[in-house]
């Protein structure tokens, strides 16, 4: 019995043993798990030159290290070699054990990237590298390395060749819901309109959604086209300025008075006093001449306290301004200008026709059509025009709206094959305090507008250069006061009696060029950040 009893102890013994041991064993499989998890795990410490990670977070880039890695832009890519690349993650696709990407620069270019289970040699590598490309969200910022090989990738625009991935590292990570779909974003007007009536709708994204994550707005194709070839008006106006003596100049925003008259200023505290952001460079221009600068030019912000909520209307704009002493005419300032203008149309057509291109795939528009000589309609001619084609001008003394703009534009399209004129010799009553008369009729102005497709989009004058003129003036507009000693004329007024050229100028304004060429529906368009009556961020 006590044998019997010692078998039974014995084995309790040895099932109780067994028992450990199989906990035991599950405890340390357990730990392999973790530390394996742990060690393929992303964690965000990854450094720039860590040469020994294939992939996974870089740490916060704070300058700390300089490394002398080369980037290649991914147009540049040659097939057959290797290559770093910076990009975002526009797209990602994983398949089972193969992942696709889309990555992106410059907004235009992009390219396809893949990474397939067998291209490494060691499951684990391959398995973490296929984990961690599924963490990475559209629209991060990525570093790629990679060997460039030849393919037929009808997706992108780098057409002929994709980059086989080795390394991926995220440098900034997005957050994986965005305010919108920039595919979505990217669709023309015509093509939303056209899919309302089927099944799955595109969504039709507003314009304040876009104003208000303007900075996801601008990664679109043809919104970031639309600021380069915005940059390359300014270029072009520059070129053609100098090329015709011009000197760039810098003038005052702060000023201590209205800088025209009729327009709304923003007035600020100035040291206890009161000052008003600048409507324009106008009497600095004029002041330039007189200091013996012949031909000026300046490239700024103006500023409009107008409560106008209209398409084409900004609170704050860049102004392409010039000013120069003529000799006897002030239709020497209308051929510069026309000059210019052709040097601006004729550059964004055969400079920037890739950003063209993809501005009318999305917002359709013809190139601007001009005349080889100024096209010039006198403001007695316009009114008649605009008269035949319907409307009532009244006493033709008016200002003309918007729409008898576009009539008269669309009449002179028809008459003169151009998209681009000048009106001329605008009644006086109508145009700014330092506007010069006409000679032999004072109801009407040296004074001109030009047009962009029916719209105004510059105005400019002969000047009154003499000092007794322009006080009598400049009280006939009830001005007076800005005569008196510290106000905002006096100085301006003065530097006349001191000597000055005849002179005349325009002031252009830059949003207005770039929303009429390219044809958009909004001057918001043509802006980075637009300010507005009801928009003051971001």
């Amino acid at each position: 019995m006590e044998e019997i009893k010692r078998q039974r102890e014995a084995r309790k013994a040895e099932k109780e043993a067994a028992k450990l041991a199989k906990k035991a064993k599950k405890a340390a499989q357990a730990a392999e798990r973790e530390a394996a998890e742990q060690a393929t795990a992303i964690k965000n410490d990854i450094t720039f030159d860590d040469t020994s990670s294939i992939c996974g977070d870089y740490e916060v880039v704070t300058s700390k290290t300089s490394n002398l890695r080369t980037y290649t832009p991914l147009i540049s890519t040659v097939s057959g070699s290797s290559a770093w690349l910076r990009c975002r993650l526009q797209s990602i696709r994983v398949k089972g054990g193969s992942v696709f990407l889309v990555l992106r620069q410059d907004t235009f270019n992009t390219m396809q990237g893949v990474f397939f289970k067998a291209d490494l040699p060691d499951s684990d590598d391959s398995a973490r590298m296929i984990k961690y490309m599924k963490s990475l969200t559209a629209e991060s910022i990525v570093d790629v390395y990679g060997s460039v090989v030849d393919s037929d990738v009808k997706s992108c625009t780098v057409g002929d060749r994709e980059i086989k991935i080795q390394r991926i590292h995220a440098v900034s990570k997005s957050d994986p819901v965005l305010p919108f779909e920039l595919e979505d974003a990217a669709r023309s007007k015509e093509e939303v309109e056209a899919s309302q009536d089927t099944e799955r709708p595109f969504p039709n994204l507003g314009q304040e959604l876009r104003l208000d994550n303007r900075w996801m707005d601008l990664r679109v194709p043809a919104n970031n086209a639309i600021l380069r070839v915005k940059s390359g008006v300014c270029q072009l106006f520059r070129e053609s300025l100098y090329s015709q003596g011009f000197t760039e100049i810098q003038t005052p925003k702060l000023i201590g008075g209205e800088s025209e008259s009729g327009a709304g200023v923003f007035k600020t505290d100035y040291f206890g006093s009161e000052a008003c952001l600048a409507q324009s460079p106008q009497l600095y221009k004029q002041m330039a001449i007189a200091s013996d600068f012949p031909r000026v030019f300046e490239v700024g912000p103006v500023f409009r306290a107008e409560n106008s909520n209209t398409r084409r209307h900004l609170c704050e704009f860049v102004g392409l301004d010039l000013e120069m002493a003529i000799n006897e005419h002030y239709t020497e300032t209308l051929s510069v200008c026309h000059r210019m203008f052709k040097h601006i149309f004729e550059g964004l057509e055969s400079r920037y026709g890739a950003e063209m291109d993809v501005i009318r795939s999305q917002y359709f528009s013809e190139p601007v059509e001009f005349t080889e000589e100024p096209c010039i309609i006198h403001w007695e001619d316009g009114i008649k025009m605009i008269e035949e084609a319907g409307f009532d001008v009244g006493d033709g003394m008016q200002d003309l709206t918007g729409a008898q703009e576009l009539a008269l534009g669309k009449v002179v399209k028809e008459k003169y094959k151009t998209d681009f004129f000048i009106l001329d010799q605008y009644p006086s009553s109508i145009r700014p305090f330092y506007t010069m008369p006409m000679a032999h009729d004072k109801r009407f102005s040296n004074s001109y507008d030009m047009f962009i497709r029916g719209q105004e989009i510059c105005s400019g004058a002969q000047r009154c250069h003499d000092a007794t003129m322009l006080r009598e003036v400049i009280k006939s507009k009830g001005l007076e006061e800005g005569l008196q000693v510290g106000g905002g004329l006096e100085k301006y007024v003065k530097s006349f009696e001191n000597g000055i050229s005849p002179h005349a100028g325009a002031g252009i304004g830059l949003e207005r060029v770039v929303f009429l060429a390219l044809g958009l529906d909004n001057v918001r368009k043509a802006s980075m950040f637009p300010r507005d009556p009801n928009r003051l961020t971001p």
